[in-house]
This record gives structure tokens, sequence and C-alpha cells, in this order.
């Protein structure tokens, strides 16, 4: 739906500002990590090994939370939602850099790399809020059990998720707008694996400073509250589990809130670094390892993080397991 509904964006865009008149540029050429040619098969194999298991996990902790009962909970609900944007999310990004490792073309239409940075950011300003939806759910687990089921119901929680991905969508939308009236004259080679937003910008041969400008306040604009109700709701869920006098209480409760903030702390750590840290000559040259971890490393750690240590998901994944037939050779061996 998204993919579609960005394909019909950049047509009309097309129209509208007539793309074709204003630049000779019609194909990018993603550099990637070209400057380790050696290494490339090697790239290969890790990248397709991290994208098996990310759509895997995900998959798995998706189809676990809609079909054990028990999981049908605020908590589970948010991290389903969580999982179907980590398999969109990897899938915007991993079979393009795939397809470069493995044949070298390193080509991507002018439409094409829109469509990639459009529907990138759309999945990334909707896990901000996601997050940042998942730290409210905790907090009012820890902070106000008494008041949770109560505060927390069916229809808020299907109000904050739908707010996530509407938010996503906008934060996408005005970038992609802005940039779509850039003119592009050349060079076409982006010095990166993906068509973002901050290379994108060096190519192009308009005054770029205001598009900065708009970009870095509607940045602030839209992942800044998240950031902020997150850190906040630690702080406080912190101080309730430090009151918390029983220490099996306070272990499940730091063990079950630890998980979420680690994946928080990777991925707004890298995306500041990327986004809002100063153009310094050595973060220039590790803005490609820094946009790896909340690109590639983060959709897959998170079904990981979350499950290991969850005895829920690990109970319904035991039964679901326990209901799949025996392996025929096995019954003849055990028959022999």
């Amino acid at each position: 739906m998204i993919v579609s509904g960005a394909f019909c964006f950049l047509q009309m865009q097309s129209v509208a500002t007539g793309w074709r008149n204003q630049t000779t540029v019609t194909e990018f050429i993603l550099l990637g990590f070209e400057d380790l040619p050696k290494l490339q098969g090697l790239f290969f194999l890790v990248f397709l090994i991290i994208y098996l298991v990310t759509l895997c996990g995900n998959l798995l902790i998706t189809v676990l939370i809609v079909t054990d009962r028990r999981l049908h909970t605020p908590m589970y609900f948010f991290l389903g939602n969580l999982s179907c944007l980590e398999i969109c999310y990897s899938s915007a990004v991993l079979p393009r850099m795939l397809a470069s490792f493995l044949t070298g073309l390193k080509e991507i239409s002018f439409a094409g790399c829109f469509v990639q940075y459009y529907v990138f950011a759309c999945l990334a300003g909707t896990e901000c809020y996601l997050l940042s939806a998942m730290s409210y759910d905790r907090y009012l687990a820890i902070c106000k059990p008494l008041r949770y089921a109560a505060l927390m119901n069916g229809q808020l929680c299907f109000q904050l998720s739908a707010g996530s991905w509407v938010c996503g969508f906008l934060v996408s939308t005005i970038t992609t707008i802005s940039m779509s009236w850039l003119f592009f004259c050349g060079p076409n080679e982006i010095d990166h694996y993906i068509c973002d937003l901050k290379p994108m910008l060096k190519l192009s041969c308009s005054d770029t400073y205001w598009m900065e400008l708009t970009n870095f306040v509607f940045a602030c604009t839209f992942t800044l509250p998240p950031f902020l109700l997150t850190m906040t709701s630690y702080i406080y869920i912190i101080a309730t589990i430090l009151r918390i006098s029983s220490t099996t209480g306070r272990k499940k409760a730091f063990s079950t809130c630890s998980s979420h903030l680690s994946v928080v702390s990777l991925f707004y750590g890298t995306l500041v670094m990327v986004y809002m840290l100063p153009r310094v000559s050595i973060l220039r040259h590790l803005d490609k390892v820094f946009s790896l971890f909340y690109t590639v490393l983060t959709p897959m750690v998170n079904p990981l993080i979350y499950s290991l240590r969850n005895k829920d998901v690990n109970e319904a994944l035991g039964k679901i397991l326990g209901r799949c037939p025996p392996c025929p050779i096995a019954n003849i061996n055990s028959g022999g």
C-alpha cells in the first residue's frame, strides 16, 4: 500500500514539477561500499543472513502474537506492529543492497531513488512514534498498574498505533515533496548504500540551504517529541522500579524494560549521529557505518531482544512447536 502510494505520488510530482525538463540526471549510482571491492562477496553473504534472520524472526513474532490469545495484550499489540514495520523497513533497504553486491550493478532510476527514500523515511518516522507508544505502555503498566487495564484499552492502542503510521507518512511526504523541487544536473554518484536525504542534497544544483533548514525543523518537530516522551517515561519507570521492595519484582521489571530501552538507545543514538551532529570529517566518513545500525541491525535484533527473555513468547513458541507433526523419518526409526 505504501509503495503503490509512493509511485502515485511520484507520478503526480513528476507532472507538476516537470522533473525531466529540470534535470539531466535520469539515474543515480549508489556507491555503497565500493571502496572495499574484495569484500563484496562477504558483504553479500553477511547481509543475506541478516535479511533472512530479520524476515523469519519478525514474521515468527507476528504469527505468535496473532495465533496465541495470551499475547492479545497492548504490549504485544505494539510489538506486532513493530515486527510488521521491521519487515517492510528491511525490505526497503536490503534487497537493493544484495542485488548490488551480487551483480555489481549500482544504478538506480531517478524515480526509483525517490521511491526508496519515500518508503524508507515513512517507516523510520513511524518507528520513532511506535517506540514512543511502547514506552508509554510500559510506563502505565509499571507506574500505574491498578489503572493500566482501564487506561490502555483497545481504543487507545489502535489510536496510538494508527497515529504512529500517519505521522511517519506525513514526515516522509513533506520531505519528499520538498526534495522534488530541487534540480539535479550532475554528478549522480550517491556516496551511500541507500537513497538518503543528506547524500542526495549534496548532488543538487539548487541552493539547498532553506531545504536543509526546513527539513531540520521538521525532523526536530516530528522526532524530538516522541524521543522526549520515551525518555520521560523511562525516567519515571526507573524511579518506580527502584522503589520496589521485592528483588524478584525489581528484576522482572528491569528485564522487561531494559530490552525496550536498548532498542530505543540503538535506534535514536545512531539517528542523532547521522542527522543532527556537526558535519565533521570523521563523522561524515562514518555515516554509512552508523546508518547500518538503524537500517539493518535494529530490525534484526528487535525480535531477538523482545523474545529471548520473554516467558510468554517462549511459551507461545513452544506451544506451536508442540503442535507440529513429528518427522516421518523419526517415526520410522523409532518404529524399527
